[in-house]
């Protein structure tokens, strides 16, 4: 599966997307670089449902990140029935997982489990931190820390260095930030937490920063590391926070009534050289998540030859209906793709569990003298060329 970065590699990647940052990105279209040390040079990710914040301080902590589930704008809205606002009400942080998932779909997640409000709060030296909500659907696992006191920073995640960290090779100002000494750090920045499942450190990548358009809110989006977890555990989660002495430590118990449906079918489909196989499908009331691996050269179209060329093969989910999940993070990898690749993706929930899931291959085609994608913009994420030899067609059995 790979490996957390190490204290170096951490805070080289730290560097590197806070100087995409500071180029101020279009508020509906984030992009991270993401460094060699991590399996991809020169990448690119979009979060397709996120309204994001460009800001200074604002950054994750670990850039192999596949993106949460961020919706806003719920309560209110208008389509929201009585029930389900009353619901949104009790559980304020719900808002961020329902785009995009039906009431139904939502209140199933609630009576099984997979959507809690442990509603805990520690306070240590005039900061409190309150675990304001938690997700745990064998698929994903995530959680928001609510932080509280005053003349806080705008951001939560922590932007300096930790004891005996390093970062060499850039004069940015976010370099002199990071290494500013404990005596000089502000107060009230949250740092990388420590998950433990039954006492047990986990290694899981994710994503840990802000959570957009909620003040004072963090995040953790862990999807990658968690597979094999217990339907029933305790969770620990252990943090500090700059200028206070004393950890913050919550343990929570876990137990969800797992009915996610899990769909192994090992079904195959080659074009030509490029050939790619689905190894797992797995069907929850708020996500959808896709496993597989590619073998070989992508197909190109006629207009993917000479200046232009096509990018890695991308993977677009639709249920028998045609009604399409979108991912919840979209890379570009801005270079001639890799002849192999493992792919563990994140994609929003369907609206009801379907009775056929189709699975369409595609590429974009990326001019070589800059690696631009054509038709990339505000609200596009490029020109779609669809391999239709390489459709597939996997059956839900209930």
């Amino acid at each position: 599966m790979g490996h957390l970065p190490d204290k170096t590699e951490l805070a080289e990647m730290n560097a590197i997307e806070q100087q995409i940052r500071e180029s101020a990105p279009p508020k509906k279209m984030l992009s991270y670089q993401i460094m060699n040390k991590i399996g991809e040079r020169e990448m690119s990710r979009t979060r397709t449902r996120t309204k994001g914040k460009s800001s200074f301080m604002k950054r994750t902590a670990i850039v192999a990140t596949t993106a949460a589930v961020l919706g806003v704008g719920v309560i209110g809205t208008g389509f929201v029935s009585p029930v389900m606002a009353d619901t949104l009400k009790k559980i304020p942080f719900l808002g961020i997982l329902y785009q995009n998932t039906s009431e139904e779909a939502l209140q199933t997640a609630i009576k099984q489990g997979i959507v809690s409000e442990p509603d805990t709060s520690i306070t240590h030296d005039g900061v409190t931190l309150r675990l304001a909500n938690l997700l745990y659907d064998g698929t994903r696992l995530s959680f928001v820390l609510e932080r509280k006191g005053e003349n806080m920073p705008p951001n939560t995640p922590s932007p300096y260095l930790k004891e005996g960290e390093k970062l060499e090779g850039t004069d940015s100002e976010y370099a002199k930030t990071a290494s500013t000494p404990e005596k000089d750090q502000l107060k009230g920045y949250i740092e990388t937490p420590k998950i433990l499942v039954n006492g047990k450190q986990i290694q899981a990548f994710g994503h840990y920063g802000d959570l957009p358009d909620w003040e004072g809110a963090y995040q953790v989006e862990l999807s990658n590391g968690i597979k094999g977890l217990p339907d029933e555990f305790e969770l620990t989660i252990q943090t500090k926070v700059t200028k206070v002495n004393e950890p913050f430590e919550f343990k929570v118990p876990v137990k969800i009534d797992n009915k996610a449906i899990v769909l192994k079918p090992n079904a195959t489909k080659t074009s030509g050289d490029f050939t790619y196989t689905v190894k797992e499908l797995n069907i929850t009331p708020v996500s959808t998540r896709l496993v597989l691996d590619s073998k070989g050269p992508v197909p190109k179209s006629p207009q993917q030859t000479g200046d232009y060329t096509a990018s890695k093969v991308y993977y677009e989910i639709v249920d028998d209906q045609g009604r399409e999940v979108k991912p919840d993070m979209f890379g570009y990898f801005h270079r001639e793709p890799d002849l192999e690749y493992h792919v563990d993706d994140l994609y929003s929930p369907f609206k009801d569990t379907p009775k056929s899931i189709t699975i369409k291959p595609f590429t974009l085609t990326m001019k070589k003298a800059d690696w631009s994608v054509v038709g990339s913009g505000k609200d596009s994420l490029g020109e779609r060329t669809y391999l239709k030899d390489l459709e597939m067609t996997i059956p839900v059995n209930q």
